[in-house]
């Protein structure tokens, strides 16, 4: 048994009927690969992420953290399905598909994982006729971005030929332990929380030292503060939240954005990819005439996850708040100023030390703060006070090379995680075998035209970088980033 770190149990909390708190992706995997096989495949190596067979077990009255326990009742049955796009089997009907799934909820009284194996891809330009796609789902109580790898190496092989995995320890009997009973709930939650709170005075005295470093930042260096939470300006992204999700993918060329960080001295991908962002949500507002004056700002997650951690599960994760100079027109004045944004973020991060303030979600008790979030939510208490930020992008790099499932490369992935009230505009942005996938969620009530804000990832895209090679004095390279990914990349322009 292995208890729910707070930060873990907060994603299994803030879930209700019309949120659920699973982050995922939409794969495409070239060639004919059959569902048997890529069933046989996954049975044969599932044993190498615990997590895929382990189910939560509720403490009596909720009174603590729920605990991982193996599931004595698995069956790979209930976590894969099979199904086919209808005709033609194009980029539209695989968003509309994708959207759907990412709208269920995922059951907890199974291992919160779910597979989706699509058929009948045969209208999506430059990916060959036949391919596949997986859509997978995985609960953010389990796993975060970095601690997806593990996922990730599962299910894919850097060669055509797939790796040899040994088989599981019989001896272990992994499926064969008894859940927990009652009383032994009741007695490790007691201990657990007895031993959270001395816990209390060490994070009092890490937070007092935070606050002296973080004031000797602003008075002795001059540095101004970052963005503090509750100061966001208003946006149509700050609404509570319907049950249907909205999603979709604009994918970029890797190497070509990169090149747009020499307009602007020591910018980094990140910040070009937070101006690209940033571009589009400024015309989407403005064509909606809601623009606000003040600049949108982003929760960029930052991971906590250390050298000792990589091979563990759960999330490791904390928050850094950008402003997005949405209030500058200019592409390459915009991307300077999310750059010393992101400076100032980063260096109020380190002095503050995150890891130590994460901690404080450990104190939280379980069923209280599921009675809170569930009330949150019912009395729309989101739209009574500012917003903390306006939306979320995180940013997850991946291997430069191509991987492999089942001997079927990989062409391109996409991601998506959770929307919640008050904040209805998620944005992973994942890199692969060079190409970037910029993925916004949301919801229905909230962008149900989110085919216009993907397009206007593109177009923001393609302004940034004509100001960059204006900049740079660049000859040659007349197509845009979009134009050119039309020529060998999967994703159509279905307006």
């Amino acid at each position: 048994m292995q208890a729910l770190s707070g930060l873990d149990a907060s994603f299994l909390f803030l879930e209700t009927n019309k949120v659920p708190m699973h982050i995922g992706s939409v794969a495409i995997i070239e060639g004919t690969l059959q569902f048997e096989e890529f069933k046989s495949f996954i049975e044969e190596r599932i044993h190498l992420v615990e997590r895929l067979t382990q189910k939560l077990a509720f403490s009596p009255l909720n009174i603590d953290r729920p605990y991982w326990v193996n599931d004595a009742d698995f069956d790979i049955n209930f976590h894969l399905h099979r199904t086919a796009l209808p005709n033609p089997g194009g980029w539209k009907e695989l968003r509309y598909l994708a959207s759907h799934m990412f709208s269920q909820h995922l059951n907890q009284d199974r291992p919160l994982w779910h597979f989706t194996f699509v058929e009948g891809i045969d209208d999506i330009t430059q990916v060959p006729k036949g391919s596949v796609a997986l859509i997978s789902r995985v609960h953010h109580a389990a796993f975060d971005g970095k601690s997806g790898e593990a996922m990730m190496s599962m299910l894919y092989d850097l060669s055509p030929k797939p790796r040899k995995v040994k088989a599981p320890n019989p001896s272990a009997q992994q499926y064969e332990e008894e859940m927990p009973s009652t009383l032994n709930l009741l007695t490790k939650s007691a201990l657990n929380l007895m031993s959270r709170s001395t816990k209390l005075p060490g994070l009092l005295w890490d937070t007092g030292k935070a606050t002296l470093k973080t004031g000797y930042l602003s008075k002795v260096y001059g540095i101004d503060m970052p963005t503090l939470p509750f100061s966001a300006p208003r946006t149509r992204f700050n609404q509570a939240v319907s049950a249907e999700r909205t999603w979709n993918s604009a994918i970029l060329d890797l190497q070509r954005v990169k090149h747009i960080r020499k307009a602007v001295p020591d910018t980094t991908l990140n910040d070009v990819v937070l101006s690209i962002i940033a571009g589009a949500v400024r015309k989407y507002l403005q064509e909606k005439d809601e623009l606000p004056k003040e600049s949108l700002v982003a929760m960029v997650p930052i991971s906590t996850r250390g050298s000792e951690d990589k091979q563990s599960m759960g999330n490791q994760i904390s928050a850094m708040f950008v402003q997005l100079a949405t209030d500058v027109d200019a592409p390459l004045e915009r991307l300077a100023r999310i750059h010393l944004n992101s400076i100032i973020g980063k260096l109020y991060q380190d002095a503050i030390d995150a890891k130590s303030l994460v901690e404080y979600a450990e104190l939280i008790p379980f069923g209280l703060a599921g009675v809170a979030a569930r009330m949150y939510s019912r009395a729309n208490i989101s739209e009574k006070h500012k917003p903390i930020f306006n939306m979320v992008i995180t940013n997850v790099p991946g291997p430069q090379v191509p991987l492999y499932m089942a001997g079927h490369k990989l062409h391109v992935n996409m991601g998506t995680a959770p929307i919640i009230d008050g904040m209805a505009l998620m944005i992973p942005v994942l890199s692969y075998n060079g190409t970037l996938s910029i993925s916004p969620t949301s919801a229905t009530n909230i962008m149900s035209d989110m085919d216009k804000f993907t397009r206007y990832i593109r177009e923001s895209a393609n302004e940034l970088e004509a100001a960059a090679l204006s900049k740079l004095h660049e000859k040659g390279r007349q197509k845009s980033i979009a134009e050119d990914l039309s020529e060998h990349l999967p994703i159509n322009d279905d307006e």
